[in-house]
């Protein structure tokens, strides 16, 4: 099976989508993490559900774990007021690593390998260096879908068939 096979729609966000919007998207939809997409609408970085989180909690609570035990609920319910006015551009680590991205004829063990190499919940699936009619290339990337850790592994166990039970 093919990356092209595997790929699927997927949510996406830009850089300069609002924040609170798209931790609404990850909770509605359970995603693990968004595709983030530059100006061009070209993969930029993942957004894992888990740095969105990160964002909602104090530095301090952070650096002394200990202290989320004294906040109290009512303090705690406002956590998501962290994400009022950023950008989730604003929301990606320092140094946010370009996504894993791969070709369309990639085999489901290269986008394996790669999801395991990179340690990310998702692959976007792209074609890179589109060629324009009248045959001029352009430095441009076409996204065709994503394929999730658990999409992959689902369709990896399909492969195996089932369970030997002798």
């Amino acid at each position: 099976m093919r990356a092209r096979d595997l790929a699927v729609e997927y949510e996406t966000v830009s850089v300069d989508s609002d924040a609170m919007e798209a931790a609404r998207l990850m909770a509605e939809h359970r995603l693990p993490g968004l595709l983030v997409l530059d100006e061009r609408g070209e993969p930029k970085a993942i957004l894992p559900a888990s740095q969105m989180v990160k964002v909602l909690v104090p530095a301090y609570v952070i650096e002394d774990p200990t202290l989320a035990a004294v906040v109290d609920e009512k303090h705690a319910d406002r956590l998501c007021a962290a994400l009022a006015g950023r950008r989730v551009g604003d929301c990606l680590p320092g140094k946010a690593e370009p996504p894993p991205v791969a070709d369309p004829d990639d085999t489901a063990l290269e986008v394996a390998a790669l999801m395991a190499r990179v340690r990310s919940p998702l692959v976007a699936v792209a074609e890179r260096n589109i060629t324009e009619p009248g045959g001029r290339e352009k430095s441009r990337t076409r996204l065709l879908g994503v394929i999730t850790a658990s999409h992959l592994l689902h369709e990896l166990l399909g492969a195996a068939g089932p369970p030997d039970t002798t």
